[in-house]
């Protein structure tokens, strides 16, 4: 900052918006390091570009990911155009960071919360280089449009932050896109998908904890220098946008702050169209190869530039919502769960002595594990039903109220069908195994009791034995069919 801020509060007085701007997250696509340092130099050294922070400050972090920075190689990243020496994609504990947003398993990741808690930037900046496909674009960058978690922030990025990033861009001689995601990396006349990240994605949890949030993705086939220039003009273009336009971003956020909703999407899917929306696209002319090495075809960029009329397949309709309750509760037991949320920012309310309390809770009746781990985890799905019971929840337990900012951040967090809950990622594995057990010449009698006592209980009994002949010829099965409806289980 111009005032030498270098606290939070110090740089909170400044009174300027700020912009946070990452590289290095995927350290083998390194372009806003090396954007970054110059517009640095620039600033501070050269005091060319020193005017950039008259009207916004500027945090910046060169290296998100430094173990894979340090494990650098020419052979890196094979589908990339420079520089000479890459980093990779991971860190040293195998992980990718841009998939940890909701997980917090890494140091990297933890530290950076922490810091976008503390430091609390107006526009976030997440920088890569993308993987294969061949277009005329030379950086693209997109973010959740407003039918997310964010409507104001996405208005404000559509009709603010794009035009001028376009028009810088553009005057540098740089040719700024869109996102490619094709459904057909074989053939962009099926069309792109405008995607909704999930949260685990940079771009998918500033939009839900309401943080503008762009991902930026230069094109790997470019050379680098032009990369790297196309990512400075895009750094230097969002300081003078927040110079002029920073109070209209901070009211944007705000409104999404405060705006509650009755029913939270935990996941998205394609709007389905009568007719599909076409927009031009900058592509690169392709054939069909063959490969006496596969036996098959591979698809062959020509470097002959072509303009298509394509769909542009929007991601914008929830394909999966539930209702905000008033509150989410968590015994003490689910420490790790608990520490997870307050790192997030997620305010808590700690109880001091015991509480019976009404609650909606879930009771799994089937769960099921990935066949292969993901992320240092195996993930989980199930299968549940609702109850509404009087629990009793110890001393030290935990009220999260959803009258807060980040209520939709804790409900894709603790609701189970979310594809980014705790539980989904398997932070609940211990509730998956049973520890107390039922005897038969306990439970045989109790049985006979039951089925004497209720009518209708042995009209569900035999129901159950004529429709399901598996557990007709499994006596275990049978004797636990009695024993989940007693009061002992």
């Amino acid at each position: 900052s111009r005032e030498r801020a270098f606290t939070p509060e110090a740089l909170k007085a400044t009174g300027k918006p700020t912009l946070l701007a990452q590289a290095g997250i995927h350290a083998g696509e390194i372009d806003g390091k090396d954007a970054g340092l110059m517009l640095l130099r620039d600033m501070t050294v050269h005091r060319q570009k020193a005017d950039l922070l008259n009207g916004a400050n500027f945090l910046f972090i060169p290296i998100f990911n430094v173990d894979g920075h340090e494990r650098f190689s020419r052979y890196n990243r094979i589908n990339q155009r420079g520089p000479r020496e890459m980093g990779w994609r991971t860190t040293a504990q195998n992980l990718n960071l841009n998939r940890d947003y909701t997980k917090l398993d890494t140091p990297e990741m933890q530290a950076l919360i922490r810091a976008l808690n503390i430091w609390q930037p107006d526009l976030y900046f997440d920088l890569h280089v993308t993987d294969g496909a061949d277009y005329q674009y030379d950086i693209t960058f997109g973010y959740t449009g407003p039918h997310g978690y964010s409507p104001a922030i996405a208005t404000w990025l559509d009709t603010r932050l794009r035009p001028a990033l376009n028009h810088d861009l553009r005057a540098m001689g740089h040719i700024p896109g869109p996102l490619v995601f094709a459904v057909n990396n074989r053939n962009f006349k099926q069309g792109i998908v405008d995607w909704t990240a999930t949260p685990r994605f940079s771009n998918g949890y500033g939009d839900l904890r309401h943080l503008p949030t762009v991902l930026v993705e230069n094109h790997s086939l470019k050379p680098y220098k032009q990369r790297v220039l196309g990512t400075y003009v895009l750094l230097e273009s969002s300081l003078r946008l927040l110079a002029k336009a920073g109070k209209s971003l901070r009211d944007a956020i705000k409104a999404d702050q405060t705006r509650h909703v009755a029913r939270v999407p935990l996941a998205w899917r394609v709007s389905r169209q009568k007719a599909p929306e076409m927009i031009e696209f900058l592509g690169i002319s392709s054939r069909l190869d063959s490969s006496e090495v596969t036996g098959s075809t591979y698809l062959q960029w020509t470097g002959k530039p072509i303009k298509m009329t394509i769909p542009l397949l929007r991601m914008n309709m929830p394909s999966l919502q539930v209702d905000l309750p008033k509150a989410y509760w968590l015994p003490p037991s689910c420490s790790t769960v608990i520490a997870r949320l307050k790192l997030h920012g997620v305010r808590m309310e700690r109880t001091s002595t015991p509480r019976v309390v009404t609650v909606d809770m879930y009771r799994l009746r089937e769960f099921k594990l990935a066949e292969r781990p993901f992320e240092g985890h195996v993930r989980v799905t199930a299968k549940y039903n609702v109850e509404k019971r009087q629990q009793r929840y110890p001393a030290g337990s935990v009220r999260i109220p959803t009258d807060q900012p980040l209520a939709d951040l804790a409900a894709v967090l603790l609701e189970p069908d979310s594809p980014d809950s705790f539980f989904q990622w398997g932070f609940f594995m211990n509730i998956l195994s049973r520890t107390e057990y039922a005897e038969p010449y306990v439970m045989i009698p109790m049985a006979e009791k039951m089925l004497a006592n209720d009518p209708d209980l042995r009209a569900e009994f035999e129901k159950k034995l004529k429709q399901d002949a598996r557990f007709a010829q499994n006596p275990r099965a049978r004797l636990q069919w009695f024993y989940q409806r007693t009061p002992y289980y």
